[in-house]
């Protein structure tokens, strides 16, 4: 490995600032961007096992456009269980060299990475554009939130290698340092394709480890990018292998003795497997392999009788209908107080049959299409199930034209156990329902087998108390939209069946890559060796 260049002095952190699309010149740079892209498309995405690439001779994998299934945005090769096995290899033949580095060393190749992205972040948007329908503002923001993993992560690295203080008496010298588990398997989800799976490898990274990653099935591309992002940064190809694939890739590196920890973000099915795999001990193996689990939400917005519904409205349109729902974090059901409950179902009605539904690209839309036709489908069902049992309260139609365009709808009236109000749906539906008061509304919630995110609109400082003191969720947001978690300002992470590790973005998510090691040394030594 060639010398690094000495690491820099680091200001705070601070967010990467998104996009100004207010303004002309900001909107106009969009165009040329995607046209660049759109040129070079599809991607090519070959299984990276340190510095060799596997392209041709194996199985592949395509991700095409949400918005016109028959473009093809990434053409990805598929790691088998021998590259696997080759990959877990290799990231262990390169973990010693990587974690005797100092942590300042790593930190810089991660803000070399951040400043690689920040160059080319227009060109990272348009890539999530194309390859999961992900609007431009949405698209910008999850560049932005990379960045800040990397920037954040860096930093808190560094000041984890200094150890905790420990309480010292005469005699003895206590110190408490960490040390990385070794090889971690990463496994992504397609809804923020830059940032969770930059968010999970960059804290792996930061405190040592090396990374095997399995990006979605539906965003290989932006795997591909990540994977350039950190080798141009500074990362040694040893320390971060590239498996594209679907569930058997995946499989493969839960179940492989050489990886130490498994991070993940995906359904909570999918985590339950993994989980499961994860427990069964291999011959030979001789540790035990945490999961790092995100695993989604049913997510509940609380609307007190003195909301202002001026302020509430538009916040949970946005939370429940940005990005076609398909955030673990979106709104699923409004829990309104019975005297404001006809007004605000009429107001959100008005809101929902204002929405503009339509393609990625284009600025003005509101509800672009969702990932696949499987999602159209089962939102599909669910609506209709909504029919059948409640009441759909208001409906936005998609225009007619290709891709996977689903209605954004509002239903209400639905009977205590519904699966509308229970399942994760990950789509453009929003369920409104009619309760007593907060303490009903905090009984729904706590019914819940997920606890990831939460709302609550009142103006009243005791009723705020109150359900900061009942809720369970992870992350509970007052007066505001229930999406849009920033680095470093509210570190994100749910709890039940909503995940098991600590809160990404925050102060203690790197914990959970390392290992703690105290050493206790006996300082009043006899004699003295000559």
């Amino acid at each position: 490995m060639t010398a690094a260049p000495p690491p820099p002095t680091l200001q705070g952190f601070a967010n990467e600032p998104v996009l100004e699309l207010r303004r002309a010149s900001v909107r106009s740079s969009l165009g040329p961007a995607l046209e660049s892209l759109d040129a070079a498309l599809p991607v090519r995405v070959p299984v990276s096992v340190g510095a060799d690439a596997r392209t041709g001779g194996g199985a592949r994998l395509q991700s095409s456009d949400p918005g016109a299934p028959g473009r093809v945005v990434a053409v990805a090769e598929i790691a088998s269980v021998d590259d696997v096995d080759a990959a877990v290899a290799e990231a262990a033949r390169g973990a010693p060299a990587w974690s005797r580095l100092a942590p300042e060393r790593r930190a810089q190749a991660l803000i070399s990475a951040a400043a690689w992205m920040r160059a080319r972040r227009l060109e990272l948007a348009a890539l999530e554009v194309r390859e999961c329908a992900k609007p431009w503002r949405e698209a910008d923001a999850d560049v932005c939130e990379a960045i800040d993993y990397l920037e954040y992560y860096a930093r808190g690295a560094i000041a984890l290698g200094r150890g905790r203080e420990l309480l010292q008496v005469p005699g003895e010298r206590n110190e408490l340092h960490y040390a990385p588990r070794g090889v971690v398997g990463v496994i992504s989800p397609w809804n923020f394709p830059l940032a969770i799976p930059c968010g999970m490898t960059a804290a792996a990274l930061a405190v040592g480890n090396t990374v095997v990653l399995k990006p979605a099935e539906q965003s290989p591309g932006l795997g591909q990018r990540l994977r350039d992002a950190l080798l141009a940064g500074g990362v040694p190809p040893a320390a971060i292998s590239l498996a594209p694939g679907a569930a058997e890739t995946g499989a493969a590196l839960v179940a492989h003795p050489g990886v130490r920890a498994i991070a993940f973000t995906g359904s909570l099915a999918v985590g339950r497997r993994i989980i499961a795999q994860a427990a069964q001990a291999a011959p030979g193996q001789r540790h035990f392999k945490p999961v790092i689990a995100e695993l989604g939400g049913k997510n509940c917005v609380i609307v007190a009788a003195d909301a202002d519904l001026d302020e509430a409205i538009p916040a949970i349109v946005a939370s429940a209908f940005g990005y076609a729902g398909q955030k673990c974090s979106a709104a699923a059901r409004v829990l309104v107080c019975e005297p404001i409950a006809p007004q605000l179902l009429e107001r959100l009605a008005g809101a929902v049959h204002a929405l503009a539904i339509g393609q990625a690209q284009e600025l003005d839309t509101d509800v672009p299409p969702v990932i696949e036709r499987e999602a159209m489908e089962r939102v599909g069902r669910y609506a209709a199930e909504a029919a059948a049992r409640g009441r759909i309260a208001a409906q936005a139609q998609p225009p007619d034209g290709e891709g996977w365009l689903c209605p954004a709808t509002l239903a209400t009236d639905l009977p205590d156990g519904s699966p509308v109000l229970e399942d994760e749906i990950f789509g453009p539906l929003l369920a409104v329902q009619s309760v007593r008061d907060v303490e009903a509304a905090c009984d729904a919630v706590d019914g819940l087998s997920y606890a990831l995110t939460g709302g609550l609109f009142s103006r009243d400082p005791a009723t705020v108390s109150r359900v900061r003191a009942r809720t369970p969720v992870g992350n509970l947001y007052v007066n505001r939209a229930i999406t849009g978690a920033m680095v470093g300002r509210q570190p994100f992470g749910g709890n039940r069946l909503s995940g098991t590790g600590l809160k990404a973005g925050g102060p203690d998510y790197l914990l959970q890559f390392v290992e703690q090691r105290a050493v206790c040394e006996n300082t009043m030594r006899h004699g003295l060796e000559v």
